[in-house]
């Protein structure tokens, strides 16, 4: 089973930013620390929570490690480097793994992880609330560029 990497955890931290204080999402959503909308106890981030830095740090490599294991069950054996995974964990990180389940981003993977056209689907999800948002498009696009990195 994958773990994502330091530079995977480092992706979703720079477009999640830390916030200490429970704020409403683009998407409406009540969220905290590193992009996190329930605590480790499963319970929803409601507004006017707070947390430290230090729970947001724990948080956050709690609800990855929820998605490393979805992203892993998704991918069902079929094998990807390690910055496709950290791309795809990062994917599912902010848009659910439900939405990667159905997305013909995970189905083009799972066909051929070096299948070009993967990138094209990273850009598809760019909307919240059903705006585009310059701050998806660039996270698709970094996404994108990182599933692609060769890794070594």
């Amino acid at each position: 089973m994958k773990s994502i990497s330091l530079k995977g955890l480092e992706l979703i931290k720079s477009f999640e930013g830390l916030r200490l204080n429970a704020y409403l999402c683009e998407a409406n959503v009540a969220t905290i620390g590193y992009g996190s909308t329930y605590y480790a106890n499963d319970q929803k981030v409601k507004m006017g929570d707070k947390i430290t830095k230090e729970q947001a740090e724990i948080l956050l490599r709690k609800t990855v490690r929820d998605f490393e294991q979805n992203v892993n069950a998704l991918l069902n054996g079929v094998q990807v480097n390690q910055n496709q995974f950290d791309a795809l964990v990062s994917f599912a990180f902010n848009l659910g793994t439900a939405a990667l389940a159905k997305s013909t981003l995970l189905k083009l993977v799972k066909a051929n992880p070096n299948d070009p056209t993967i990138s094209r689907e990273f850009g598809k999800w760019v909307n919240a609330g059903g705006k585009k948002v310059n701050g998806l498009v660039t996270r698709r696009q970094k996404e994108a560029e990182l599933y692609f990195k060769p890794f070594v």
